[in-house]
């Protein structure tokens, strides 16, 4: 049975427990216990532990506690207090073996009751419970490798760390010197994500012989180390047996010994360079790279130097071909002993050198007569590498789909930025303002088109042609313009080969269609059949025989009735009327005047009734003094009922004021 604290009657830490209870086990012998001095607050010897029974010692300064936490080897342990408050001595329990074994086996819960619930172990966090715990596995990646030709892929060997108190890990490899590679920490320590849900990787994922793919990269671990085993094994995760690390090949056929080939013993190369010094083999060969994107076929030339039997070879550059000319494409160097025999240098034959094909197909001179002396070979026939002219694709013109002019639409099939049609400049600037008039009648089944007439102007410039009907009061038609400048095409030509009106065309009594209109040609200006006859060469005989034909009779009566007037004084006259003209004004229409005149000229002889003659003038308020008009009315005057319309409009011919005219049909163009 064991004591209270501070009974006095059994063993404990307390003051007043010693090594036996009693007066007889007191430290000296003497008549009576006395309290002891020395002693902090507690009951003295013999007393009990109650309250009136502590004796307090007022001499005691020292009151601090022996420390019980420690480390050792980096780890926090506790230890029981060896010694009480202020340093005061602390007794252990004497218990023998025998009374111990008797407090074990007796039930002091028939004394005392049931025992206490021990309470509960204090909490630890995972930071201090796992405080450098790491699990260490072995590992190793594959890693492709694509630009060498003696290894495909390497094997490359790390080792992955898990830490226990965050759930961490860390990718280290281990340094090799001058291995080539970045190696270290291949990633850094962090908690690895394990899939897109959010999810990390944990401890219970990693076993052995299993693949670890983390950010793209698979790893296989293979082995771990002992506390790793220990620690799996305690938390009842069974380990897979461990594998063999696997080694790199490239690193493995390196440890192997090289053996150096045995040379044979061969003649004396001091011999060759004395014999063959300055001594080169010439091929003329060509590189054909056309496989490739942007590859052409180039020109080289091989030299082969028998002196030490090396090659090189050079591009042949022409001017302007585009390419940078740098000295060599080959340095001068020795090849494989399988490509070093002279004899696979022939014409007509193909060698690589250094991953190019080079076709051989003529050498010089020199190198002819080397292989005729030293090999017998006499056949130096050159090849024939010119390239072979592409066959041209004939360009096919899409049919014209009515768009536009036919040349301007043309434009859109010859480039990819469509230009405007060229024009005939020397046609343009030799017949600039020259304009061929012509009267015609409108071909048309109802009556009131029949007495339509119109003024038809083909412009030599450009050989467009302009339709203009004269306005006629009271008919019920607007008239004015009918038809703006452009190019009439024939009836019967394609758009893809228009065949368009020329001068020839346009003869006294011939039809014209426009644009499915047909005007039928009645009468033209003497500017005509002067321009035709001046350039005789240039027309049919039918076209200007027409027009001599209409003019004759003309001709005869303007002869007849100006007989009686001198030519002398009307030329006078009409040179004094447009002098006057000029002077008064800078601009004038005066077409108007021979569209009217010739417009009531219906059987076209030239002359007008005197009463229709001074309507017209009154209409179209003729811009001259009334004096000389009236004078060249009266020169003008055939008999007594007739004008002879015709001298009248030489005094206001259609050319009087050309620059503001040219500037008025390009206004109107």
């Amino acid at each position: 049975m064991s004591a209270r604290p501070g009974s006095g009657m059994g063993p404990g830490p307390g003051p007043g427990s010693g090594p036996g209870p009693g007066p007889e086990s007191g430290p000296e012998p003497g008549p009576g216990p006395e309290p002891s001095l020395g002693l902090g607050p507690g009951p003295g010897l013999g007393l009990p532990f109650l309250p009136g029974c502590a004796i307090r010692d007022p001499t005691k300064t020292s009151f601090h506690r022996s420390h019980t936490l420690d480390f050792r080897n980096g780890y926090a342990f506790s230890q029981l207090p060896r010694e009480g408050v202020g340093g005061e001595t602390l007794y252990p329990n004497q218990l023998s073996q025998a009374q111990l074994d008797d407090l074990c086996t007796s039930g002091p819960t028939l004394t005392y009751g049931p025992a206490r619930k021990s309470a509960p172990p204090p909490f630890m966090p995972s930071y201090v419970a796992f405080d450098k715990q790491v699990l260490k596995f072995d590992a190793y990646f594959q890693e492709e490798v694509l630009t060498s030709a003696e290894e495909h892929y390497r094997i490359r060997q790390v080792g992955i760390y898990y830490y226990l108190e965050d759930d961490s890990m860390c990718v280290i490899e281990p340094v090799v010197k001058n291995s080539g590679l970045i190696q270290g920490k291949l990633m850094r320590r962090h908690r690895v994500p394990k899939n897109d849900q959010g999810d990390y990787y944990h401890w219970k994922d990693l076993n052995l012989a299993t693949n670890l793919t983390m950010y793209g990269r698979t790893y296989r671990l293979v082995n771990c180390d002992s506390f790793t085993k220990v620690f799996m094994e305690s938390q009842g995760i069974v380990l897979n047996p461990p594998e063999e690390m696997v080694s790199d090949p490239y690193i493995e056929l390196r440890r192997m010994p090289v053996q150096k080939p045995t040379v044979p013993a061969g003649p004396d190369p001091l011999w060759q360079f004395l014999t063959y010094d300055m001594k080169v083999l010439r091929f003329y060969a060509i590189w054909d790279d056309t496989n490739h994107p942007f590859g052409d076929q180039h020109r080289c030339i091989i030299h082969y130097f028998l002196a030490d039997d090396t090659v090189e070879v050079r591009e042949v550059y022409s001017k302007n071909d585009g390419r940078d000319p740098f000295p060599v494409l080959m340095k001068r160097q020795r090849l494989p002993k399988t490509l070093a025999d002279k004899k696979n240098f022939a014409i007509g034959k193909t060698i690589t050198l250094l991953g190019r094909t080079f076709l051989i197909y003529d050498c010089d001179k020199f190198t002819q007569n080397f292989y005729r002396e030293k090999y017998g070979i006499t056949d130096f026939q050159p090849v024939d590498v010119r390239k072979t002219p592409l066959e041209k694709v004939p360009q096919v013109i899409p049919p014209y789909n009515g768009f536009g002019i036919p040349e301007d639409s043309l434009q859109n099939c010859l480039s990819l930025i469509p230009k405007p049609p060229r024009k005939d400049i020397i046609k343009m600037l030799e017949n600039n303002l020259k304009v061929l008039r012509f009267q015609a009648a409108l071909e048309s089944s109802v009556p009131e088109d029949r007495n339509r007439r119109f003024i038809l102007s083909y412009f030599l410039s450009d050989d467009t042609i302009s339709i203009y009907e004269p306005p006629v009061r009271n008919s019920g038609i607007p008239g004015g313009k009918y038809l703006k400048k452009t190019r009439v095409a024939k009836p019967g030509s394609t758009p893809e080969n228009p065949i368009y009106y020329e001068p020839s065309d346009f003869a006294i009594g011939s039809t014209i269609e426009v644009f499915g209109h047909r005007f039928v040609i009645t009468d033209a200006d003497e500017y005509v059949l002067n321009y035709m006859e001046r350039n005789a060469e240039c027309f049919p005989s039918a076209t200007l025989q027409s027009l001599r034909d209409h003019f004759g009779p003309r001709k005869a009566v303007k002869d007849t009735v100006n007989n009686d007037t001198p030519k002398q004084d009307l030329d006078d006259l009409i040179e004094e009327v447009q002098k006057e003209l000029k002077l008064r004004h800078n601009y004038l229409n005066t077409r108007k005047f021979h569209e009217a005149f010739h417009h009531s000229d219906n059987d076209g002889s030239g002359l007008v009734d005197k009463g229709k003659f001074l309507d017209l003038c009154d209409r179209l308020e003729v811009p001259t003094s009334t004096i000389l008009l009236k004078k060249l009315i009266d020169y003008c005057t055939c008999g007594e009922d007739k004008i002879n319309y015709r001298d009248f409009l030489r005094a206001f011919p259609s050319n009087l004021f050309p620059e503001a005219e040219a500037q008025d049909e390009q206004l109107n163009t």
